[in-house]
């Protein structure tokens, strides 16, 4: 959502799972796995989020708290080791923060856990696979079929779909565990953040205290919403 370094604008996708749902099929993301909501982090609260979660997704408004903390985790990228495993590109499309979230959120899934149908993302995934962050970047502003997608997806949406000239100051980052470590996905940033060990079995209480960073550094603002990439409910 928030702007990147391109001329293009998409329009904003709603964080609301139906629409993020429907964007997911389009692109060829079988039925079985969804987003959902994520109502609270206290672990009451988590344990409601059908099994397994694969991937949690924070967003929040764009302040000075954001660039101070980006400025920090910048400073220590040039310590941090990053598994080959992981998938992570750039975000240089306006208003596209979102789908680049849920494309972190599903591409360091695939194989282990998604099989994805043939579609816009797994041919994108392939045609991308030994390429830079920016290369895949510039990949995705030339793909027709993505942004298809996602627009049709974003006019799907329960409230009036912001414009693609509109400063929309909310941004989505995702939280993925890849070769048991816990990654912050950002593709403002200039890497993935490395935020410590993980595993399969402590990955949502990992990512849910990834997400409590953000809110401690910025605790007068209550506009944080969080959805999660989950085995679908039943």
């Amino acid at each position: 959502m928030a702007s990147g370094a391109s001329s293009d604008r998409w329009l904003p996708i709603e964080s609301n799972p139906e629409v993020m749902n429907s964007f997911l099929a389009k692109l060829g993301v079988p039925s079985d796995w969804e987003i959902n909501d994520v109502y609270g982090l206290d672990p009451e609260l988590l344990m409601m989020l059908p099994q397994p979660v694969l991937a949690l997704m924070l967003l929040f408004p764009i302040t000075e708290k954001y660039y101070e903390y980006q400025k920090e985790q910048e400073a220590a990228i040039s310590t941090q080791t990053v598994s080959s495993k992981l998938f992570y590109m750039k975000q240089t499309i306006s208003n596209a923060c979102g789908t680049v979230a849920l494309m972190h959120s599903v591409a360091n899934n695939v194989g282990d856990a998604i099989t994805l149908k043939d579609g816009p993302l797994k041919t994108f995934l392939e045609a991308t696979k030994d390429l830079t962050p920016e290369e895949r970047a510039e990949k995705l502003e030339a793909d027709d079929d993505i942004c298809k997608s996602h627009d049709d997806a974003a006019k799907e949406g329960q409230t009036r779909a912001p414009g693609r000239e509109d400063s929309v100051d909310y941004h989505f980052v995702a939280f993925v565990q890849v070769d048991g470590q816990l990654y912050e996905l950002d593709g403002r940033k200039s890497a993935p953040i490395v935020k410590g060990k993980s595993s399969s079995e402590t990955f949502l209480n990992d990512a849910a205290a990834a997400c409590k960073e953000y809110m401690v550094r910025d605790p007068e603002n209550i506009n944080f919403t969080m959805v999660a990439l989950t085995a679908k409910m039943d």
